[in-house]
């Protein structure tokens, strides 16, 4: 029986009351929630995690750091140690993106390894094996479509992204509605390609009830894939983007009467003032489902400076009711990341997502700011430390003071207000 299966008979389980003491909720307006499609908990009947996270309405925004290989970059000890930078660092799940060397072995290291939820995006190993097996990308069918998820979801895979709303009739909404820069989802123009190869359905669409069959046997959350995300902010919120995400609706509530656990993917390149918009627009396409936002990234001009543009997107999504944020790296549009630029990805992420929080008024996110302002306030630097979203940063700096250590810091000194104030009080 799936999580969702067991909130449909009105069954709290031990996972929805361990998930619902970590939000501070009650766990039976967590399943209430889970029933209603608006909270996921991305959990593979095999696989073991310490730390289950839900995802969705009412919760704390949550954090996905994406590692993995790439052709170019593929030793396995380098994305371990990514992972456990991130996992470290506060992110809430991982996404394992490998497409060189060897993905099997790699896939079951990060899944023993990580105490956290796992997702994948199982097209790049489809094709990895076609280009493999018939020096093709390309030359895979429906049939190893599935037989790759059903090995993915065995070994104890999460979730999986699928990029079901790339169909004949959203490709033809984007012949029509031309774009700057296309398709930039690595799995959308994959699927893309192979349907203009085959002449032929995107096999995620036309099978997608077997692959509903693969989830419900192993209760893995679907991530409905936004295979037309806009790559550029000229792009944003353009026809082909909206013609996928109804779709991408329509295969939520299928997802739903199977029991199927299901959260959509959004964009992406997007600027400040269409942010609002986008998050209202996958709130009723979809449903109320679980919104999964990559940044987004609020202009192009910024490469090396990426984790600051889509923290300062994520910061607006959450904010407006997104839920779940995939981290950005600096290393963004320029090369595969360094286990230093996933650190910087999660944090930067992280903030943003505490940030919406705020304005979500989340109890705790408001709590964790009012203790540091009052050890702020207090000039307790031992607490202000342990309270920082990077203690070992914050400690580096405040340890890296040229005069020796005082109640105050060097940037004001002896005009510090906050003991100036209290100076001033005590008369």
């Amino acid at each position: 029986m799936t999580q969702l299966e067991s909130a449909k008979k009105n069954i709290v389980t031990p996972l929805m009351r361990a998930v619902a003491s970590i939000e501070r909720l009650d766990p039976s307006l967590l399943m209430r929630l889970m029933r209603e499609g608006k909270v996921v908990i991305p959990l593979n009947i095999n696989h073991k995690i310490k730390k289950p996270c839900a995802i969705g309405s009412s919760l704390s925004t949550k954090v996905n750091a994406n590692i993995g290989t790439s052709t170019d970059e593929s030793r396995i000890s380098d994305e371990i140690e990514k992972l456990k930078v991130a996992i470290n660092h506060g992110a809430d799940a991982l996404m394992d993106l490998s497409v060189g060397g060897d993905l099997d072995k790699l896939r079951r290291r990060v899944l023993k390894h990580s105490t956290v939820p796992v997702g994948t995006v199982p097209v790049y190993e489809v094709a990895v094996r076609a280009q493999e097996r018939k020096g093709n990308f390309l030359k895979f069918s429906a049939d190893d479509v599935l037989a790759v998820l059903e090995k993915q979801a065995r070994q104890g895979v999460d979730f999986f992204t699928v990029h079901s709303g790339v169909t004949c009739n959203s490709l033809k909404v984007l012949e029509k509605n031309k774009r700057l820069m296309g398709i930039v989802s690595r799995g959308g123009a994959i699927i893309a390609s192979w349907m203009k190869y085959h002449k032929e359905e995107n096999p995620f669409y036309s099978h997608f009830d077997r692959i509903l069959d693969i989830a419900y046997k192993y209760d893995v959350t679907l991530s409905l894939g936004d295979g037309l995300r806009p790559g550029s902010i000229l792009d944003a919120t353009d026809k082909a983007q909206i013609a996928e995400l109804k779709i991408l609706g329509s295969l939520a509530k299928r997802a739903w009467d199977r029991s199927v656990q299901v959260m959509i993917e959004g964009p992406g390149h997007v600027p400040m003032d269409q942010i609002e918009k986008n998050i209202a627009l996958e709130k009723k396409y979809c449903f109320g489902a679980p919104f999964y936002v990559l940044g987004p990234l609020v202009t192009d001009v910024a490469p090396g400076y990426d984790h600051i543009t889509s923290a300062i997107g994520g910061a607006m999504a959450a904010s407006f009711g997104a839920d779940f944020l995939c981290y950005v790296t600096p290393a963004e549009h320029l090369r595969h990341p360094s286990a230093s630029d996933v650190a910087e990805g999660v944090i930067a992420s992280r903030i943003a997502a505490h940030a919406g929080d705020l304005v979500k008024r989340r109890k705790v996110a408001l709590e964790w700011d009012r203790n540091i302002s009052i050890a702020r306030k207090a000039r307790d630097w031992k607490k202000q430390i342990r309270l920082a979203i990077d203690p070992k940063k914050a400690k580096q700096y405040r340890l890296s003071s040229k005069p020796k250590l005082s109640n105050v810091c060097t940037m004001c000194g002896k005009y510090c207000s906050i003991k100036l104030m209290e100076d001033c009080l005590r008369v």
